[in-house]
């Protein structure tokens, strides 16, 4: 893309917008109304669904930002305040959605493979403490390029062509290294690779392997009341037992769908970060 380009640069954001805020309004439309449902019902006022609500919270922030993260990949001219907030508060929002996403699904975890310890679970005694586990550490390390964590005066930015494109400099192009904003400029190589591998592969990791275990005690319960069924009906399947294994599969597809959902923006952002690495 040449630098002086300036309706190249415009004709992308218009892509990204018009792909991205469809998609953005649908998710914060489908996240306030379950908002608005679980604020209106005082039935639903407990500490389950207050975590549930602060991962709704997160997914709604994250909505918000979409249209931003793509951005992310462009060279815009800014300062270096509005660079850094561009960079730092979309990946913030990213990574308390994530780390909100592994809350809700170890508190789920607990609540079916430790059923008699649940109402112990420490989350229950200190419920602010871990909502400000699940939102302060992603602001924390998300800030860091903020406090110089950042290759914003590295030397190695004599110009445009150290931002890894292949721009043509023109005589109206800005070569002035405080106004190229770029991802390289903002996250170093070992922000990223501490990101990626220390925290969303393992978040991701993690919440694969709860969901395994939840539906392997699942299928052995099941098996076991199967078999209950089988010597009350002596050996032969009942009507029951064929509505408990169609409920169970229904289950496996709904928790695997559900899944894919929302580890598409998560899998989005890795791949974009691989592609920054490389």
């Amino acid at each position: 893309m040449a630098c002086g380009d300036a309706g190249a640069l415009l004709s992308q954001e218009h892509l990204i917008f018009a792909i991205t805020i469809p998609l953005s309004a649908s998710i914060i439309l489908a996240n306030l109304v379950i908002i608005l449902g679980i604020a209106c019902n005082r039935q639903l006022h407990n500490t389950p669904n207050y975590f549930f609500l602060s991962l709704l919270v997160a997914d709604l922030c994250t909505g918000v930002a979409l249209p931003f993260i793509p951005l992310m990949g462009l060279n815009r001219e800014l300062s270096f305040g509005s660079c850094l907030v561009a960079h730092v508060f979309p990946n913030f929002l990213f990574l308390a959605f994530l780390l909100n996403l592994v809350m809700v699904h170890y508190e789920r975890y607990i609540c079916i493979v430790e059923p008699l310890h649940y109402s112990n679970l420490w989350m229950h005694r200190h419920f602010p403490l871990a909502l400000l586990f699940v939102w302060a550490p992603p602001l924390l390390y998300a800030s860091l390029p903020a406090f110089g964590w950042n290759n914003w005066t590295s030397p190695d930015w004599s110009s445009c062509r150290a931002l890894g494109q292949k721009w043509t400099l023109s005589s109206n192009c800005s070569i002035n290294i405080t106004t190229c904003c770029s991802y390289r400029r903002v996250f170093p190589n070992a922000f990223i690779y501490l990101e990626v591998y220390g925290l969303v592969l393992p978040a991701i990791l993690t919440i694969a392997a709860m969901t395994g275990r939840v539906l392997w005690i699942t299928r052995g319960q099941l098996k076991s009341i199967c078999r209950l069924h089988r010597s009350v009906e002596r050996g032969q399947a009942s009507d029951r037992e064929q509505r408990l294994n169609m409920r169970y599969t229904r289950c496996v597809v709904a928790v695997s769908l559900r899944q894919k959902m929302r580890t598409a923006r998560e899998s989005a952002v890795k791949e974009n970060a691989n592609e920054i690495v490389e």
